[in-house]
């Protein structure tokens, strides 16, 4: 028997206990349900430019990613980013779609991680309830915390689906979720996953996921680039801990997997805009790597717990297109956890550790 599975059968003897001490005519009490809510970025509905568009506007406007005065960032984000880029971004999504749902693969592996979450810890208590839901675009926040307590939460778990922390990720998570607590008169108890960038079942599956992508290859690759999402700079500076964050994941992962720093480097994608973000680049380090000789590398993307635009478009895609035309021969994209048994063993061993003495 399992520790959770233990505490759960404590907690059911302890409500057992509690029912023989109300009045003999009192009704039944069932105890209050406890709620796990995954949260990812986000996805647009569709690919056309008003779905786009809408998406855009959202993520674009959060003070939390865009630090900006808004006198200086609206102009040019109404004026020109919302009038041209849905249209670019529309035809990236189209190339990753998924047609047979009418959805983005992000939406499509995440419902399929809560789902595979919900049937892990069926057994360690009934009264769990896993949901999900995306920071931008569907299913919203407020519409999923609303969801969990329509069905009786009175404790909440909410778990960020970013390893390594940062202000533009899992922090506007958490400041939708306390706005909406905020709304309430009756608030359920609540609890937000920390980062979990070093901890050892995370590193162990990202080397086990590496190991045997490595292994299925018909090549060795020279280097393996682990591609983070980048920040700009300036976050940095201001106390933001993500480089850090991500620095300590690829030294762990190095370490368990013995490899020296020319194997395993550091690099960070999808900078937005005129600023210095945090370097090196990813675009530029796969272009210098193939110009200087380098015939066979792969690419994995650490920070992303599912695959999406971010690293089917823009790695898979546009960086191996790179790597190609600048003399490289042979690039692997190395698949992020998703909802595979290692991905979900991660996913679940955190959850039971942040819902002890809940469950």
């Amino acid at each position: 028997m399992t520790v959770i599975a233990e505490q759960a059968q404590e907690k059911e003897r302890a409500h057992e206990m509690r029912q023989i001490r109300l009045p003999g005519d009192h009704p039944p009490v069932k105890a209050g349900r406890i709620g796990v809510l995954l949260v990812n970025l986000g996805t647009p509905d569709g690919t056309d430019f008003w779905s786009m568009r809408r998406y855009l506007r959202e993520f674009l406007t959060d003070k939390r990613v865009i630090e900006w005065p808004k006198a200086l960032w609206y102009p040019i984000l109404y004026g020109i980013v919302l009038n041209t880029r849905p249209k670019k971004s529309g035809k990236a999504y189209e190339e990753i779609w998924n047609t047979e749902r009418d959805e983005s693969p992000l939406r499509t592996i995440t419902r399929s991680q809560s789902d595979k979450l919900a049937a892990d810890l069926a057994d360690a208590d009934e009264r769990i309830i896993v949901d999900w839901a995306m920071r931008y675009g569907n299913p919203s926040i407020p519409s999923r915390l609303d969801h969990l307590r329509a069905q009786g939460c009175e404790r909440l778990l909410v778990f960020p689906l970013y390893p390594q922390y940062s202000a533009s990720t899992t922090a506007t998570v958490n400041d939708v979720v306390f706005k909406e607590l905020t709304k309430l008169r009756w608030q359920p108890a609540l609890r937000t996953v920390p980062p979990y960038h070093d901890d050892p079942v995370y590193i162990d599956a990202l080397a086990t996921s590496i190991e045997t992508e490595l292994a299925g290859l018909d090549f060795e690759p020279e280097t393996v680039l682990a591609s983070f999402h980048g920040i700009p700079q300036s976050y940095f500076r201001k106390g933001d801990p993500y480089h850090c964050h991500c620095q300590k994941t690829t030294r762990l992962l190095r370490e368990r997997l013995g490899w020296s720093p020319d194997k395993l480097r550091i690099t960070f994608q999808s900078r937005f805009g005129p600023e210095e973000w945090l370097q090196p680049y990813t675009d530029k380090t796969v272009e210098s790597l193939a110009r200087e000789g380098m015939k066979r590398i792969a690419v994995l993307n650490p920070g992303f717990v599912a695959d999406c635009l971010e690293t089917l478009e823009e790695i898979a895609g546009e960086a191996g297109e790179i790597f190609h035309e600048n003399g490289g021969e042979k690039f692997a994209h190395i698949p992020c956890l998703n909802d595979s048994e290692e991905g979900m063993r991660v996913l679940r061993t955190i959850v039971e550790r942040e819902l002890s003495g809940w469950v």
